[in-house]
């Protein structure tokens, strides 16, 4: 290991039961498919040889099951942290991508054109969810100095990291792609982010 670094690695849960119907799930707690669970268990061979310390998730079913799942190919127990959740989708949780473009018009075009600051009514804005993940993470960074984390989340908490790693606006998060059951690495010097691996999936 390099003097000084702190390695994350930064995966997304498997795919959802409710992924094929393109369903908003948010803080819903939604379990995972066979196909998610295939795809994390792939993961876990990926990652099986590196020297990985501690496995973080979110405390929803699919993040903490995948963690699980890597954590039994690891040989490590991992915890969950609420502040790691996805961003909480208000009154459009379980709801389609089809649905609430025709229910919500006017809302699902005002967040469009301000994705990281408009809250759904009953939920959080993306700035929300960045104010308590990234304070978080860097609680776990410095707990962990020098060592090798593994965090288990969701796709719009992971795009938030690495938005912030690469010194992005929140506006361009949907610039970065995280397919289920992707792997991300990013090494921290004396704090400072450098981004090594993107989206790689197996």
């Amino acid at each position: 290991m390099e003097t000084g670094r702190t390695r994350l690695f930064l995966v997304r849960h498997g795919e959802l039961t409710t992924s094929k119907d393109w369903k908003y799930v948010g803080h819903m707690d939604v379990e995972m498919n066979d196909t998610g669970i295939a795809q994390i268990k792939r993961l876990a061979g990926r990652l099986k040889d590196e020297e990985i310390d501690v496995i973080l998730s979110s405390d929803l079913k699919r993040t903490a099951k995948s963690a699980e799942i890597i954590g039994g190919f690891l040989g490590l127990s991992p915890s969950q942290h609420r502040d790691f959740r996805e961003i909480n989708l208000g009154h459009w949780e379980g709801m389609t991508r089809d649905e609430i473009v025709n229910k919500f018009v006017a809302e699902f075009e005002k967040r469009t054109l301000n994705l990281s600051e408009f809250r759904v009514e009953g939920g959080e804005s993306f700035l929300d969810v960045q104010s308590r993940v990234i304070p978080a993470l860097n609680l776990f960074l410095e707990k962990h100095n020098g060592n090798n984390l593994l965090l288990v989340a969701h796709g719009g908490v992971n795009r938030i990291i690495l938005c912030h790693a690469l010194g992005l606006d929140l506006s361009n998060l949907s610039r970065i792609d995280q397919a289920y059951g992707c792997l991300n690495i990013i090494d921290y010097f004396d704090g400072v982010p450098v981004v090594r691996l993107v989206n790689e999936t197996i």
